[in-house]
């Protein structure tokens, strides 16, 4: 047997060092060429790493979150010798049916008396096929041994705790005794009946690692560093809904309009009159930097947590040219295919949850931008129109500065002048 160091690769982007966020594998186990080792994360991209060979993993870099440098050591694989490696490894030859390959009945307490002699080619491949994980009927409630941590993917552990199942009693089918969607439902199949309601005492440790580490730490630093100011405004987008509604009946085979490029258009246009809002500050230095570009900055839910592509120059882009780049760019980070460039480089961000958006938020800004707009849900609403209420689609707009380069007028006149332009939408398409 021989031993075989895989390093943690170079895997582009130029980043020097990546955090471990998954262990695929635990000392002891039998891995098979291409089946993923570990994933790592760099910047806001995460990458598998696979096998190059059949081996038995002997060591392991160190534990998830840990920061590791291009070209350490990551796993270590024991692998059997150019002689050996077809014995040991290898799966056995197909032939015909034998009777030992029934499942065996179940093994009795007495002595079962002499046993055939093995030949030392059937030695070795009993040998290897032992170290191979085993694999068990999907749903047999074995429990674990102690402190043991049952191998899943992110989406089945949320959908166990979702569903009361406690992982340890769930025995895996997958490599290494992973535990797939197929084994909870097998296990949910076969289990029995809920009785009556029960006090739960357990607690989770879940560990902040990888993006959503990332997001804490940028979290912490714009509300540690930067003194919000919030001013909330409420916009009436009757006619800007009637537009948006023709527009979009007339131009099947392009992607639909959303209020989203309605929005960064006006901000092009409020940002001409408000530029210090369209702006990085660089609290360290002292120095402002007012940008001619607006770089729109698109507050996205993935399933591995916030992230915020950009449009860019959207002052270079009409409306459906707008709307085609922010789905495009939405989608890239939502499917995780986006480039580290389209992740960065905003100048001020847009924040929406849609018809989950409430009433009133407190957005929090995008260090170091200064300024974020955020927008809550339309609702049909009261309003008086000099003589009478009317119903009215309505939204309020949520928006926080940096009040230290941004003072409590400017902030609300940069508000005022969007929600002119979005009340009048044909302002929207003047030039002068």
């Amino acid at each position: 047997m021989a031993e075989l160091v895989i390093k943690l690769p170079d895997i582009g982007e130029g980043v020097a060092e990546a955090e471990l966020v998954e262990w695929q594998v635990k000392v002891g186990d039998v891995v098979r060429e291409d089946d993923t080792l570990a994933a790592v994360m760099t910047d806001k991209a995460t990458v598998e790493i696979p096998a190059p060979r059949d081996g038995v993993v002997a060591w392991l870099a160190g534990e998830v979150g840990d920061k590791l440098a291009v070209g350490a050591p990551l796993v270590k694989l024991t692998v059997p010798d150019e002689a050996t490696e077809s014995a040991s490894m290898e799966q056995p030859a197909v032939s015909e049916p034998q009777p030992e390959a029934a499942s065996p009945a179940p093994r009795e307490e007495a002595d079962p008396g002499p046993q055939p002699q093995l030949s030392q080619e059937t030695a070795g491949e009993e040998a290897a096929a032992a170290l191979r994980p085993s694999r068990p009927a999907a749903g047999s409630a074995l429990p674990r041994p102690e402190g043991e941590r049952p191998l899943a993917s992110p989406a089945v552990r949320l959908r166990a705790r979702e569903a009361g199942i406690d992982l340890r009693q769930v025995r895996g089918s997958g490599p290494a005794g992973r535990i797939t969607h197929e084994d909870l439902d097998a296990f949910t199949r076969g289990g029995v009946a809920a009785g009556p309601p029960q006090r739960r005492h357990e607690v989770e440790e879940i560990r902040i690692i990888g993006l959503r580490r990332r997001i804490a730490e940028r979290m912490r630093l714009a509300k540690d560093r930067i003194p919000h100011i919030t001013y909330v405004e409420e916009i009436d987008v009757t006619a800007l809904e009637d537009l948006r509604g023709k527009l979009n009946a007339k131009g099947s085979g392009r992607v639909r309009l959303t209020l989203l490029p309605f929005l960064v258009r006006a901000l092009v246009k409020a940002v001409e009159e408000q530029p210090l809002v369209n702006a990085l500050y660089d609290d360290e230095a002292g120095i402002l930097r007012r940008y001619g570009a607006v770089h729109a900055g698109i507050a996205t839910q993935t399933p591995g947590g916030l992230m915020v592509p950009v449009v860019r120059h959207a002052e270079a882009l009409g409306l459906r040219d707008c709307a085609e780049e922010l789905a495009r760019v939405t989608a890239a980070a939502r499917d995780g295919t986006a480039k580290h460039e389209e992740l960065t480089g905003s100048t001020i961000t847009i924040t929406s949850l849609g018809a989950l958006g409430g009433i009133v938020s407190t957005p929090i800004i995008n260090h170091p931008e200064v300024a974020i707009v955020g927008v809550n849900k339309i609702a049909v609403r009261p309003h008086w129109d000099g003589r009478a209420f009317v119903p009215r689609k309505m939204l309020n707009l949520s928006s926080s500065f940096d009040h230290r380069v941004i003072d409590g007028w400017n902030a609300a006149t940069f508000v005022q002048r969007l929600k002119s332009l979005l009340e009048t939408p044909a302002m929207l398409f003047l030039e002068a």
